[in-house]
């Protein structure tokens, strides 16, 4: 075991069992490469034995040409009263042909007795058989010790003694297993410090889930204690409440810790990585991640912006760009004038602290947040309101009148309409069109109206639309928040409305999401 991080991806096996997530083989495959890229030493695959998708990522990958990491097929050591060399998981381990086979092995008594079903030196040869078979096979061999901390618990002589076997058997690795998730961080020392003095020199590394909520906390105390393979998956996810994160784990690792971090690692990449991955997965990404999510570095308070802006260490604890994050400045109604002008000074809005409008935005921010509008995820919103603060902002059209109707006949069918009469410089054009739902023909007919003027705005679509009911008491009366996401293919915005008519509310956000582009894309009037 080298004295540095080794870093044990188990995101296609132990990851593809958190809830919600169903990886394909082909999805699989391109973790793998992007794992390989970044340069992690061990990807477990999944379980070749188990299920026909793990059977088909395996086939496939043995043609991938992996830089950096090794492949890893996962398994459980022989069933009772079955020969090593017949028994079919073993053999479904041997035909993946993988450099690196990991089995695990019961540590409990409790899983031994009810679960296996057999007695405690019965387990102890299905250990030593399963290790012993698969070395002579020319393998390398990490062993998992299954339920090892709630096994110490119960009986800390014969979890001791599952390693022992493991060890004496070949296992080049023992890996140290919080099945359950539930061991504190100083109990889990006091454990490892045993296992250290029983066995030195043997090779450790630690597989924590989250069910306590210090999978990381763990992992990194251990990591700190000599135990160097930690495994993990991207983003943490896992079943129940997911394993160790390894976004987190490496990072605190590589900037914060006395500890060797292969070269190899490509850290700048880890903000893209951990997407990707969210992508693949189809979750939404965790964006109150440490280090990975947008939040990681978002400020919102205005002492802390301003504090920041001398020194960025007083609220950031990395730099962001080490992990290929961005700082964000957020405004609210927790703003101060350094937000605003940190936020003024991103758009190129030449303002200074001096200057009225500063507070007069501030003020005006303030307002808007208690009327319902949040900026945070609307920041094409707020540059809008920040450049007519500061007059340096022209409307590119101007709504003279709306009518949305909708009908819906006796068969069923709804019918959407919007018409619209838009003024654009000195021409008025008058316009209609159909839609899905009342929102999605303004949406059609707002830009009729504008195309032949801004023919750029073909490329620009809807791409998600949120409603939130403020104050539900007041039923269907109740404000309304409508945030809007437009895309032209490369870029993405947000904009915010608020109404007690979801239709003023959408047209709002509709509106600034359009003008935004035109700022941006058009010179001038």
């Amino acid at each position: 075991m080298q004295n540095r991080l080794i870093v044990y991806d188990t995101t296609l096996r132990d990851g593809g069992q958190s809830e919600g997530i169903s990886f394909s083989a082909d999805d699989k495959i391109k973790i793998a490469r992007l794992l390989d890229d970044f340069g992690v030493d061990y990807i477990e695959g999944g379980w070749p034995g188990s299920n026909p998708k793990d059977l088909e990522f395996f086939h496939r990958a043995k043609s991938l040409k992996l830089k950096n990491a090794r492949i890893a097929s996962f398994g459980s050591t022989r069933k009772v009263n079955t020969p090593a060399a017949e028994d079919p998981n073993l053999r479904a381990l041997l035909e993946a042909e993988t450099p690196i086979t990991t089995i695990f092995g019961k540590s409990w008594d409790l899983h031994v007795i009810e679960g296996l079903r057999t007695t405690l030196a019965e387990n102890l040869n299905l250990i030593r058989d399963s290790v012993a078979f698969l070395r002579s096979h020319g393998k390398e061999v990490i062993y998992d010790a299954e339920h090892f901390f709630d096994g110490y618990v119960a009986d800390p002589d014969y979890a001791l003694e599952t390693l022992g076997v493991a060890q004496a058997a070949g296992a080049n690795c023992i890996v140290l297993c919080d099945t359950n998730g539930g061991t504190l961080t100083m109990q889990l020392l006091d454990i490892i410090k045993v296992v250290q003095e029983r066995y030195p020199g043997m090779p450790l590394g630690l597989h924590a889930h989250n069910d306590g909520d210090v999978a990381v906390a763990n992992s990194l105390a251990a990591l700190h204690h000599g135990v160097h393979h930690i495994q993990g998956t991207i983003n943490g996810y896992g079943e129940r409440c997911g394993n160790a994160n390894l976004c987190s784990i490496m990072a605190d690792a590589a900037f914060k810790m006395e500890v060797r971090v292969s070269p190899k690692l490509a850290l700048q990449e880890l903000t893209s990585l951990s997407r990707h991955v969210s992508e693949i997965a189809n979750l939404p990404h965790r964006e109150e991640s440490p280090f990975v999510g947008n939040s990681a570095f978002a400020h919102k308070a205005g002492i802390h912006v301003s504090a920041m802006q001398r020194n960025r260490r007083t609220y950031e604890h990395i730099e962001p760009e080490k992990i290929g994050n961005h700082r964000r400045v957020l405004v609210s109604d927790q703003s101060g004038q350094s937000n605003i002008l940190y936020k003024a000074g991103e758009l190129g809005v030449d303002i200074t602290s001096d200057h009225a409008d500063v507070k007069n935005l501030v003020k005006v921010l303030k307002e808007m947040e208690h009327l319902g509008y949040q900026y945070e995820g609307a920041d094409a919103s707020l540059e809008v309101l920040i450049k007519k603060s500061a007059g340096q902002y022209q409307p590119y059209f101007a709504l003279e009148s709306a009518r949305v109707i909708v009908d819906k006949s006796e068969n069923g069918f709804l019918y959407a309409e919007a018409i619209l009469k838009i003024r654009v410089k000195d021409k008025i054009e008058h316009t209609a069109a159909e839609g899905h739902g009342p929102v999605d023909s303004l949406d059609a007919a707002l830009r009729k109206a504008l195309v032949q003027f801004y023919p750029g705005l073909e490329s620009v679509k809807l791409v998600d639309y949120k409603v939130r009911v403020l104050n539900s008491e007041l039923a269907t009366a109740a404000k309304v928040r409508v945030f809007i996401e437009s895309s032209d293919g490369i870029t993405t915005w947000g904009t915010v409305g608020v109404s007690d008519n979801i239709i003023e509310a959408s047209w709002q956000a509709l509106a600034d999401s359009i003008n935004f582009y035109l700022m941006r894309t058009v010179n001038g009037m």
